[in-house]
């Protein structure tokens, strides 16, 4: 793994995790197409890094959402300095049980798990996809603003939600896109939309993480790639940030069109790319 490699696969992980154009679309053709591998060829504790990496972008900017998540919960169990009011007032308890309603269905994947990895591996269907993302986000894009926020998203929404999360799961599919734009339809406020699809993902991310650390520390780790992998990670974090305050930006006008002519224009480059090499 060289530094560039690692730089690359950085910003493609930084930005294409949070802007709704699929991040493992575009690593599976950074890796099918040029072979700039990461879980492969021994370097999957990189792969569970870059994760780590914008992981940590999302506690970056919405740290204060996940403070005030955690002092709500253990006031409303009262635990905590907030223990005594009345359940009204914990708007931010309320979006922590809503992510939690949210990351159930993922549950649902475990049993076609090894299926959904190996279409990582088709670049015509990834291609397929990055296509069908594009024309979700133009459809968002014509949505009505809606009202909603953690005070009065329902359950059903945050189920409905949740399942289409696992329905992101299948490569090529943008997670962030897929999610924004099932909160949108439930009719959430756009700006509030993503930020559920964001911290909605912390959970899903850190569980996977887990695992992966798991498989990687049987597989191995290459400790001569670890200044490569470290830069990356770093890359990974700063351009996550950058991604999600950008996207923040974006929701405010209301207009995600853009990201759909660049998911059209990459899944079928990506197929014609395929068929000729």
């Amino acid at each position: 793994m060289t530094i560039w490699n690692a730089i690359i696969l950085g910003l493609v992980q930084g930005l294409a995790e949070f802007l709704p154009i699929s991040s493992s679309g575009h690593l599976s053709v950074l890796n099918n197409l040029f072979d700039m591998t990461t879980a492969e060829n021994g370097h999957m504790f990189f792969d569970v890094l870059l994760h780590l990496g914008t992981l940590i972008s999302i506690c970056v900017v919405y740290w204060q959402d996940i403070v005030d998540m955690f002092f709500e919960v253990l006031g409303f169990v009262n635990l905590g300095p907030l223990a005594g009011k009345r359940k009204a007032h914990y708007p931010a308890a309320r979006l922590f049980l809503m992510i939690v309603l949210a990351t159930l269905p993922l549950f649902l994947i475990m049993p076609v798990k090894d299926m959904l990895e190996g279409l990582y591996y088709d670049s015509i269907f990834i291609g397929v996809m990055l296509i069908f993302t594009g024309f979700m986000l133009y459809v968002s894009d014509k949505m009505v603003q809606g009202n909603k926020t953690e005070k009065n998203m329902t359950m059903v929404d945050a189920l409905l939600i949740g399942v289409c999360q696992c329905v992101a799961t299948i490569p090529g599919l943008s997670r962030s896109g897929t999610t924004i734009t099932a909160g949108l339809a439930t009719g959430l406020k756009r700006e509030f939309a993503v930020k559920f699809a964001f911290l909605m993902s912390l959970p899903a991310v850190l569980g996977a993480n887990i695992l992966s650390f798991v498989d990687a520390a049987q597989e191995g780790i290459d400790w001569t790639s670890m200044p490569a992998y470290l830069v990356g990670t770093a890359v990974a974090m700063v351009t996550g940030i950058g991604a999600i305050t950008l996207l923040k930006r974006i929701s405010r006008s209301g207009h995600f069109g853009g990201f759909a002519y660049y998911c059209w224009i990459a899944g079928a480059l990506s197929i014609i790319l395929t068929m000729i090499f």
